[in-house]
């Protein structure tokens, strides 16, 4: 690593600047893209940050993370090690496939991915893949070549992989379409709906297969006024086009799912049995967006950090 002005190691320098990681300081305030440079000058040349690291840095769909979060990076085995608390490093046999990115050497999508799929839930890694997906970032295809390896994290991605659908356009929806999903409700994403003469009614959320009816996630921006008065006009347009919708929040995703799952079973004429629900619940207890989720990664995170 080399020393300079703005970054330093050892003790802090005092008043003005910030701590990065342990024996890492950088001068200046609060500022993720700042911490991330700093630490960046503790990596051997063509090692790169991966994991959630390299997620968060693209900007992708993100689970709720516990803080402070570590840094991960992944370096070949013939460099020595970045050991230093608050980095956690994986080692490779050839040099980790990765790009440039504002100036920061990240792993690529898929490796992210994989390296993600080591600790986190499967909510958590389809939230990421939908994300990838959505945006184009990598294929379909790409991914699954990264997730045919034998490395750990491969099985988990390739899990999530046979869940993942790119057409979602927030992580809210892909966690209403996964509840449908495991349920063994079959869903049609993004699909437009039209009158009988041919006339654009509305683009659904999600469109449950072989009715009219859609369930949608319905974020705070739809309390705003103007969003009401577009959601009034469009409801009514629904309604002239014989569909009928149902919305529901993240509260509901979360703590209701056996509600949202009695109204689908209703609309595709599927009796309904509570018990459906359970696999979801299963997801989401190992899922960030739970409690328990949190704390199952971050004994994960005490193991890796552990191991060096």
């Amino acid at each position: 690593m080399r020393e300079t002005r703005e970054v330093v190691r050892g003790r802090s320098p005092g008043a003005g600047w910030s701590r990065v990681a342990w024996g890492l300081h950088r001068r200046g305030g609060p500022s993720p893209s700042a911490d991330l440079a700093a630490c960046a000058e503790l990596l051997p040349r063509l090692a790169a940050f991966t994991h959630l690291t390299s997620a968060r840095a693209r900007g992708w769909w993100l689970p709720p993370l516990p803080e402070p979060l570590p840094f991960w990076a992944a370096q070949i085995t013939s460099q020595n090690a970045s050991e230093r608390a608050g980095l956690i490093v994986s080692r490779h046999r050839a040099i980790p496939e990765s790009e440039l990115v504002d100036g920061i050497r990240l792993a690529l999508p898929g490796e992210t991915l994989l390296a993600c799929a080591r600790d986190l839930g499967l909510v958590d890694l389809v939230v990421l893949v939908d994300c990838v997906l959505q945006r184009r970032e990598a294929s379909y295809a790409e991914l699954a070549r990264v997730a045919r390896q034998h490395r750990r994290g491969a099985p988990r991605l390739r899990e999530a992989l046979a869940l993942a659908d790119g057409r979602a356009e927030s992580p809210w929806e892909t966690l209403l379409r996964l509840l449908h999903v495991v349920s063994g409700i079959r869903v049609e994403p993004q699909r437009v709906l039209r009158d009988e003469d041919g006339a654009f009614v509305a683009r659904a959320d999600l469109l449950l297969t072989g009715s009219r009816v859609l369930h949608e996630y319905d974020g705070a921006h739809h309390l705003e006024r103007a969003e009401q008065r577009r959601d009034l006009e469009r409801d009514r347009r629904l309604e002239r086009a014989g569909c009928r919708r149902h919305g529901y929040t993240r509260e509901d995703v979360l703590h209701q799912g056996v509600l949202i799952l009695r109204d689908a079973d209703a609309a595709v004429g599927r009796p309904h049995d509570p018990g459906t629900i359970t696999r979801w619940h299963d997801l989401l207890r190992e899922s960030l967006f739970t409690p328990a989720g949190t704390a199952r990664f971050r004994a994960r995170l005490g193991r890796a950090a552990g191991s060096g």
